[in-house]
């Protein structure tokens, strides 16, 4: 996989450590100079990397020498590997982009050819998700930013179809497979300005610790956009209690639309749960009796953020997508935890995929 460390790259990671067995023998920039001893070999090539800010030459013909290079290598690599692309919608325009890539799509068509192989052509629109870098791969990335940051970015508003980069990276791997030589993943239609009014009024309602209306796919995803990006500033989210002379009492969670499940258990000192991570789902961890540790660490990443939290002062603390993360009773009592997620749960397909936070960790472990 070239491009591994990029922003698609790292998607593609992800959703291939979830949900299947491949050994993944990632390309970045610092192993580019090794490319070709890295695809000996292999089975598949997926060409991910690609320039996409610099002068016009660069652009274009930079995307036309990556290609180069990799169909290089992959007649070097005495495999005769599958190539699929990850090519845009804006191949073939007449902008240095279009000729970029369309020139590079036709290079590696042509490897594949004389190789005996097959080549996929995948043709991504507009992409957003996750760990976007503002002002380099996406407008959403842009807007995340300036919202979480309070500030409004001027606005030339026009019809787009969003992508979420999970769905292009479930795209790049049904390419491994398929008979199709092009595959076209559609995006979902919006407007510029819609999406960031709707990202407005999602930390509107999150700076206050409520859930904003998922009643879309489309909800969901800019919802966790939002959240990787305000993740360090909004977590933990403080929960007030209101007390009187009979008790008291915590609102955990106010969810202004869609669906929702909330579930609570009792852990044992010392024990863990979770060590996994979520590709979708919003998840809430709140404890209400007892002391816990709460650690995540975002996927291919070592350092690790943790939490201690304890039922006497509730906090919530929600857990970004494709962050592995864990809960573990640090007390002398046993632990009580109310979670919440905005799903139901679904056995057939969990969105949970093992993963520990901490790899040198110790102590017993069980499955939240």
């Amino acid at each position: 996989m070239t491009g591994a460390a990029g922003f698609l790259g790292w998607h593609l990671r992800t959703r291939l450590r979830a949900l299947t067995d491949h050994e993944v023998v990632i390309v970045d920039r610092s192993l580019w100079p090794k490319l070709a001893d890295l695809a000996r070999g292999v089975d598949a090539i997926v060409h991910v990397a690609g320039v996409n800010r610099a002068s016009d030459a660069e652009v274009e013909q930079g995307n036309i020498e990556l290609a180069r290079q990799v169909a290089r290598a992959a007649r070097r690599g005495g495999s005769a590997p599958r190539i699929v692309f990850a090519n845009s919608i804006q191949a073939g325009a007449e902008s240095p982009y279009g000729v970029g890539k369309g020139t590079a799509s036709d290079v590696l068509e042509v490897a594949a050819a004389e190789l005996g192989s097959t080549y996929v052509d995948v043709r991504l629109p507009n992409l957003f998700g996750e760990h976007g870098r503002p002002r380099y791969n996406s407008f959403v990335a842009t807007f995340v930013d300036a919202v979480v940051r309070k500030e409004k970015p001027q606005i030339i508003d026009r019809p787009v179809a969003l992508l979420h980069a999970q769905i292009a990276a479930q795209a790049l791997i049904d390419g491994l497979s398929t008979p199709e030589k092009r595959l076209d993943p559609v995006g979902t239609p919006t407007t510029v300005q819609e999406v960031f009014d709707v990202l407005h009024r999602f930390d509107v309602l999150y700076a206050t610790g409520d859930i904003p209306p998922l009643l879309t796919a489309l909800d969901v995803d800019l919802f966790n956009t939002l959240r990787s990006a305000s993740f360090r500033r909004a977590c933990p989210i403080s929960l007030a209690p209101r007390v009187d002379d009979r008790g008291s009492l915590v609102e955990v969670v106010r969810s202004h639309g869609g669906p929702g499940q909330s579930f609570v258990s009792t852990t044992k000192p010392a024990i863990t749960r979770g060590e996994h991570f979520h590709l979708r789902k919003v998840e809430r961890f709140v404890v209400i009796s007892g002391k816990a540790r709460i650690s995540l660490r975002k996927m291919f990443t070592s350092d690790v953020i943790s939490f201690d939290v304890t039922g006497e002062d509730p906090v919530a603390v929600d857990m970004p997508t494709m962050w592995a993360h864990s809960i573990t009773n640090t007390g002398s009592s046993e632990l009580t935890t109310l979670f919440w997620a905005n799903e139901l749960f679904d056995p057939a397909a969990p969105d949970t995929f093992p993963e520990p936070v901490c790899r040198t960790a110790s102590g017993t472990h069980s499955s939240a």
